[in-house]
């Protein structure tokens, strides 16, 4: 008997582990990419001796990459190898405090204490609070449907509807944080874990909450070959399990005969399947692959608020800073402003918070000897046709000031070289609609029922992967969604 045909649209991080899943399952699985390269916004760029992961660029739950190589029988260690960070970490703030988010938490705690007036207590009661919410919501919420009856019926399901209210989802994440900090250097640490998922701290709901204990007790960890070997190595398992991908394929159109999926239309070819799983944006999903079927486009999720974009500048930095670390934060002097200016005003503060990543701290060979390699990024609004050649320049300015200040050196002259993303590019190489990161915002307490599902109810083999749908947006989600799709397959 003929194996079944998985079309997967997308090689992006969670169309590889939906790849995986499908062939290990027993599928014949072909995956379609639009670029020359897999990952998605996992990628990398190379430039005059300087390599960059050009997107995620933090790394936290590794058991669920390590998941798919057990699940095809392989040994995690054979592919891919990764270390736990001691400093998660490293906050900087104009008053000229400077954190180290220690991984483990009672140093975490006695940081805290030293170098705020909270006491070392408040930090250990809020992971605890953190902790609490992720036993609640993880077996339902983030590796399940929620789409289906079934999920519903379960009584571990029953159990957290039962303690709903404990995952706080009727305070914003800032008045939570305000109610568990008196500190506003520590209110602004937790904040920030809202642009996670492209939120905003002072509209999302507590439950967002949830993300520190991903990196407190689960940690953070570094890729031995950087972030880019995560789609590497799951592209030579995927290739090992058999399943195939073409590149520069982009899929023009999914093909639906009585609200049946009969295969995808790349490049003047059509090409038979029985399932079609697409990691595409689910916002150019329907309008672009499925624009023959506006009757079965879900207008509702369609049309919900976007998710923040980013602004990143890739910089070959001539010099090494030993007080900077893998990853560092330099906050900006007002986070509600900030947030105002991403949120209201669709536009970029003037003095916005800083986040650079430095994978030469760990891999030396991402940038020539005695020079660094610099991933910075702020948060941005998505585009709605702002003049982003101005926007970036201005912000440019803007982070070179700040970050000189805060490091006592002029950084204008050490840029030996630079590539830039911004909203356009982002949507331009990832199809994610308007640059948004995450698909729509969790500005909502109820944001995680109203994401797309990962199966469509309209179309009869159709199924959805990747951040813009269940359960959201980052890697560890990411993967998670292709866990969910591969057990609703046939």
């Amino acid at each position: 008997m003929a194996k079944q045909k998985a079309l997967i649209v997308g090689a992006g991080i969670a169309g590889i582990a939906t790849a995986i899943r499908l062939a290990v399952k027993g599928y014949d699985v072909e995956v379609f990419e639009a670029n020359a390269y897999p990952g998605g916004k996992l990628s990398e760029i190379e430039t005059n001796g300087y390599r960059f992961d050009a997107g995620p660029s933090l790394f936290t739950m590794p058991q669920y990459v390590d998941e798919l190589f057990t699940l095809a029988d392989k040994n995690p260690s054979d592919y891919f190898a990764y270390q736990k960070l001691d400093v998660v970490c490293k906050y900087f703030y104009p008053d000229g405090t400077r954190l180290n988010a220690y991984a483990e938490t009672k140093a975490f705690a006695k940081e805290i204490e030293e170098k705020t007036s909270e006491p070392a207590q408040a930090l250990v009661n809020f992971l605890a609070y953190s902790r609490d919410i992720y036993s609640i919501t993880n077996h339902v919420f983030l590796e399940r449907s929620l789409h289906q009856l079934k999920t519903f019926l379960r009584w571990d399901t029953v159990r957290s509807i039962l303690r709903f209210p404990k995952i706080d989802p009727f305070r914003t994440m800032h008045r939570a944080n305000e109610s568990s900090f008196k500190d506003k250097r520590v209110v602004q640490l937790f904040d920030r874990y809202a642009t996670y998922n492209g939120s905003n701290p002072y509209q999302a709901p507590a439950t967002l909450n949830v993300i520190p204990h991903l990196e407190h007790h689960y940690g953070a960890y570094f890729p031995a070959g950087g972030m880019y070997s995560i789609t590497q190595n799951l592209v030579k398992l995927a290739e090992d399990v058999s399943v195939k991908f073409t590149y520069n394929s982009p899929v023009d159109e999914i093909v639906v005969i009585n609200k049946q999926v009969k295969g995808l239309r790349t490049k003047g070819r059509d090409v038979l399947g029985d399932v079609v799983v697409s990691n595409m944006d689910v916002w150019f999903t329907y309008k672009k692959l499925l624009k023959k079927h506006e009757a079965l486009h879900p207008q509702k999720i369609l049309n919900q608020e976007r998710s923040s974009s980013a602004l990143i500048f890739y910089w070959g930095i001539k010099k090494q800073f030993p007080q900077l670390d893998l990853h560092n934060i330099f906050f900006g002097g007002d986070y509600q402003a900030e947030f105002d200016h991403i949120w209201l005003k669709k536009y970029i503060y003037q003095d916005p918070t800083v986040y650079i990543n430095i994978s030469s701290k760990y891999k030396a060979d991402d940038a020539p000897p005695g020079c660094e390699n610099w991933f910075v990024m702020i948060n941005v609004p998505a585009n709605s046709g702002q003049d982003w050649d101005k926007l970036v320049e201005k912000a440019r300015e803007d982070i070179l000031v700040k970050i000189s200040k805060e490091l006592g050196e002029d950084i204008k002259p050490l840029i030996a070289c630079e590539e830039i993303l911004d909203p356009r590019s982002i949507e331009s190489k990832t199809s994610s609609y308007q640059g948004s990161l995450y698909g729509t915002s969790s500005n909502n307490q109820f944001a995680a029922f109203l994401r797309h599902a990962n199966k469509s109810s309209k179309v009869k083999g159709l199924f959805f992967c990747g951040g813009s749908v269940h359960p959201g947006g980052g890697i560890p989600l990411a993967l998670l969604s292709a866990k969910i799709v591969s057990p609703l397959t046939p």
